[in-house]
């Protein structure tokens, strides 16, 4: 049987290693692994624009049109993209903007080939609100606002309630989201189609 590391233990392990042991035990892990080169890219420089547009491609290449390829509309890869992109990145716009990505290529897809399926649609929908609820949190409506509206507008006539649903959200969240002192927020109504 063997035995896991637990934290507690590996920092006790740790603690007996020197300042340039540690510094050597981190530079490996960053040419080892990918994930931890990216992570201290965002945390250390404080740019994860590239990191970003990696993430989002990723994210696209599930969902458009890539040349003559079809999109192959894994959810799983899509949203293992997100995922993986919030645990490295530091920035709530980072992180507001690969959600509204998956959403918004995800629309896209449904606009070009068609209704899709039922959990197709509960994963966007899923994720539409979890990126609601994350740029209220964050005071980042302002910021998100407009897109997250197009997306409701992008959805008319889509099937399954899906637009319904939308709309639902978008209205729902709206309506919490603080506005910034000094500033007129359009209330923008939108239409159950």
């Amino acid at each position: 049987m063997t035995t896991k590391l637990s934290l507690t233990e590996l920092k006790k392990r740790l603690s007996f290693k020197s300042n340039a042991e540690l510094i050597e035990e981190i530079a490996l892990l960053y040419k080892t692994f990918p994930n931890i080169k990216e992570y201290y890219q965002s945390t250390l420089l404080g740019d994860d624009s590239a990191i970003l547009d990696k993430y989002k491609e990723i994210v696209r290449g599930e969902f458009l049109m890539c040349g003559n390829r079809f999109p192959k509309m894994r959810l799983s890869v899509a949203r293992k993209a997100v995922t993986d992109f919030k645990k490295i990145s530091s920035s709530t716009q980072s992180i507001a903007d690969i959600m509204v990505t998956y959403v918004e290529a995800g629309v896209s897809c449904t606009n070009e080939f068609g209704d899709i399926d039922e959990p197709f649609y509960n994963s966007m929908e899923s994720m539409y609100e979890t990126v609601l609820k994350y740029v209220v949190k964050e005071h980042l409506f302002e910021e998100f606002g407009d897109r997250l509206y197009d997306i409701v507008e992008d959805t008319r006539g889509m099937g399954w309630g899906f637009h319904d649903q939308l709309a639902y959200l978008y209205e729902t969240y709206e309506a919490v989201a603080e506005k910034p002192q000094n500033t007129v927020y359009r209330l923008k109504r939108i239409s159950y189609v």
